[in-house]
């Protein structure tokens, strides 16, 4: 048996659960992931550097415009594309076109022949491919683990997310310092060995399909519809959106509070850790909540705890105090994020994983870009307390309107009516054994860095050990 050829099915009968710290496919797929994440956010981190040391500050917009395109442009048609082909297989390719488009840059910068159609190629490749990776990963963790091991295995996608945003930006930058080729080309190795990973993967990351005959718009709209027809996705979208747009505010108004107040911009950095450090915490200790609380109770409390951890931003300007602030929202995010993660997980069919991913993806995308834009205007038209205790009584506001949602009260209980639907790996309830914005499912978009940002029944009674 090649590396490429058959593999154990998903809906197999499985083995005895082995912890997840034992489970060679599951490391591989969490490994693989993390150097991908890892290079690309290094990657982000120099590209403006790039521009901006060569005398271009419009091609350091251009290129930055060319990276995120993908995020708006892919999408859908990618979270169709990953229920269609073998995920495998498109992570390869996905590793293969980072690994040349990065290898490219670097070996131009190298010999001295930039130009900036070429960055801005390579970063709207590298885009589209993370695109598609990042859906095609998180489609595929709940067919290398077993149900009962979902939490605590997206409780690590979560961390490692939160951990890649923390060190991929200071490790892009310290790269970028000592040769302006060398993010790049540790990119394009970050990509290699993503690759090496995903090629001793036994298992399947796909669950049998039957043949397709419809189009790729067909199947695009399919997922749009399977969404909306599920109260929890639906309110879960708007949700997105809300929190989404409301912290894109925040962000830009923590810059400001930071200028008004006389601040080395340096001290962002600290900030930026202190809230990093928190969404490491909150991702690593989401399975011990999981287990204890309902995660109807970690949805609602997010938002009230966002709201009130918004208001004193309004009347602060210490960064250590702000960043202590910004932790905290990041440690709810976390929670949130994979809470909704592991219920919508569970609740969605497995051909349907990477289109239901996308459209929240798309959701949480759009709002930043919305919410930057709205955030400007707002900041150019009251004063920076006024509106931060603005977005704070949205967020309260949201916390309410959560409270009061049945669909979002009931997640959780409702995965036991999802009949088969999701497939034999789901367990019929998230609780009591049960990720944002990456999602982030329901995507949460913590202050100045993404936190990300959305069955049938398995009616085992073996003993499972979840770590």
């Amino acid at each position: 048996m090649t590396l490429l050829e058959e593999r154990p099915a998903p809906d197999a009968p499985r083995s005895p659960a082995v912890p997840l710290r034992r489970n060679r496919d599951f490391l591989l797929l969490w490994t693989g992931a993390g150097f991908s994440l890892l290079g690309v956010q290094a990657a982000q981190a120099a590209y403006p550097l790039l521009m901006i040391w060569q005398g271009s500050v419009a091609g350091a917009g251009l290129v930055g415009f060319a990276a995120m395109l993908p995020h708006l442009l892919v999408q859908l048609p990618a979270g169709a594309l990953v229920d269609r082909w073998d995920r495998r297989k498109l992570m390869i390719v996905c590793d293969l076109v980072g690994l040349f488009a990065m290898g490219s840059v670097a070996v131009a910068l190298a010999t001295g022949r930039l130009w900036l159609p070429h960055v801005m190629a390579a970063a709207f490749l590298e885009g589209a491919a993370f695109v598609f990776y990042r859906l095609a990963e998180r489609a595929a963790v709940r067919n290398v683990v077993h149900p009962a091991h979902l939490p605590a295995a997206l409780s690590q996608n979560e961390a490692r997310s939160q951990v890649a945003g923390l060190l991929g930006q200071p490790a892009g930058v310290a790269l970028f310092a000592l040769t302006r080729w060398l993010p790049f080309g540790v990119t394009a190795l970050a990509h290699l060995l993503a690759l090496g990973c995903l090629l001793f993967i036994r298992r399947e990351l796909q669950e049998e399909r039957a043949e397709r005959t419809a189009g790729l718009r067909a199947e695009v709209s399919e997922g749009v519809a399977w969404v909306w027809r599920q109260k929890f996705m639906r309110a879960a979208v708007a949700l997105v959106a809300g929190s989404n747009l409301l912290f894109q505010i925040l962000n830009l108004s923590l810059v400001l509070i930071f200028k008004e107040a006389g601040h080395s911009p340096a001290l962002l950095g600290v900030l930026g850790l202190m809230e990093g450090v928190g969404g490491a915490l909150g991702a690593l200790s989401a399975s011990w909540w999981l287990a204890r609380v309902a995660p109807s109770t970690l949805l609602i409390s997010a938002f009230a705890l966002w709201a009130a951890l918004m208001a004193p931003v309004a009347f602060l300007s210490n960064p250590f105090a702000l960043g202590a602030l910004c932790g905290g929202m990041a440690f709810a995010g976390s929670l949130m994020n994979v809470a909704a993660g592991v219920h919508q997980m569970r609740i969605t069919p497995d051909e349907m994983q990477g289109r239901v991913s996308s459209v929240f993806m798309l959701m949480a995308s759009g709002m930043n870009s919305t919410g930057a834009l709205v955030g400007g205007l707002l900041l150019a038209a009251f004063a920076t307390s006024t509106t931060v205790l603005g977005i704070s009584a949205a967020m309260a506001l949201m916390a309410v309107l959560a409270a009061v949602n049945p669909a979002v009260r009931a997640a959780g209980r409702e995965d036991a009516d999802s009949g088969p639907a999701a497939g034999p790996a789901a367990p019929a309830s998230l609780t009591p054994t049960a990720q944002t914005p990456t999602a982030q499912t329901p995507t949460a978009q913590t202050p100045t860095a993404p936190a990300p940002t959305a069955s049938g029944s398995d009616t085992s009674d073996e003993k499972v050990d979840p770590s």
